[in-house]
């Protein structure tokens, strides 16, 4: 008695999340496979898989069927998440294997059933005759019977949990654990430093605009740089004229603010618009008014 318990324990059933990524993972691989598969005829002929499509599809679903449920009684998806089918029309509790009658009716109720959909569907999309109408008609009917009969399965499935899919109600398989599941031990350390730095980062975001970069960056250079000694002179001026006290080049358009430097008449303006406090990085001294500069340079004498 105690071992019987112990064995219906170690068939746990699976949660309704776990089943349906099995089943998203799956389309995954479906997806992936037939994608690889039709890059190897890029070089051919375009629609050379055209005609042969469903089959070609069919040949390979045969191939994913034969080494995932026929050998495994699992598929891909169920495999990663640590699931398999288990045979729930034996009268035991105990976990039983699929037979190979299961095996081989999901492998007609899965592929045979998406093959004979295609196929049917080119074999009478352009048919003109009054009975491939009425076969089409009744095709047609029959499998939005079982799109119908598949969402009040769904429907079951979200109330009980079991049976994710149609085929699986049919055939009486269920998805089980192949081992029973320990408590997930779940660290925080790396959660905790992720939203610490993200709000970190948020903070960043809202705190740059509002900080004056440029005006920071001018007074760190004129406390690094030794002011100069102030005078009035021309020769002095004529002196400082060389260079723009911004840019470091060859003054445009001099203009001056009131102390003896030199700014090109474009980069004094943009800075100032950008920062109605804008000082001199050469002496810290404020824009009184923006003059051009008046004194006449030779270039013989800057040289």
């Amino acid at each position: 008695m105690a071992s019987s318990i112990g064995n219906e324990k170690s068939v746990n059933p699976v949660l309704r999340i776990s089943q349906l990524d099995a089943l998203e993972l799956n389309k995954a691989l479906e997806q992936l496979v037939w994608s690889q598969f039709t890059s190897c005829f890029h070089g051919f002929k375009p629609g050379v898989l055209a005609h042969i499509e469903p089959e070609v599809k069919a040949f390979l679903w045969l191939i994913l069927w034969r080494f995932t449920i026929y050998s495994k009684n699992a598929t891909v998806g169920q495999a990663i998440l640590n699931i398999h089918y288990k045979n729930n029309l034996s009268q035991t509790e105990k976990y039983q294997p699929l037979s190979k009658h299961q095996k081989l009716w999901y492998l007609i109720f899965t592929v045979g059933g998406r093959w004979l959909e295609e196929r049917c569907y080119d074999l009478f999309s352009n048919r003109q005759l009054q009975s491939f109408h009425k076969i089409k008609r009744c095709i047609n009917s029959g499998a939005g019977l079982l799109k119908l009969c598949g969402l009040l399965n769904f429907l079951i499935f979200l109330q009980k949990g079991t049976f994710a899919t149609l085929t699986e109600r049919i055939l009486g398989i269920r998805s089980v654990f192949c081992k029973p599941q320990s408590v997930r031990q779940v660290g925080f350390e790396y959660m905790n430093r992720e939203l610490l730095w993200h709000g970190f980062a948020e903070f960043l975001i809202y705190l740059l605009p509002l900080i004056n970069v440029q005006k920071l960056k001018l007074k760190i250079s004129s406390w690094c740089l030794p002011i100069a000694g102030l005078s009035n002179s021309e020769n002095t001026l004529a002196t400082h004229c060389k260079e723009c006290s911004l840019c470091g080049e060859w003054p445009t358009m001099p203009h001056t603010i009131g102390c003896p430097h030199v700014f090109c008449y474009y980069c004094m303006k943009s800075n100032y618009l950008f920062d109605m406090y804008f000082t001199c990085p050469k002496c810290g001294s404020e824009v009184h008014s923006l003059q051009p500069l008046k004194y006449k340079i030779e270039m013989t004498e800057l040289h």
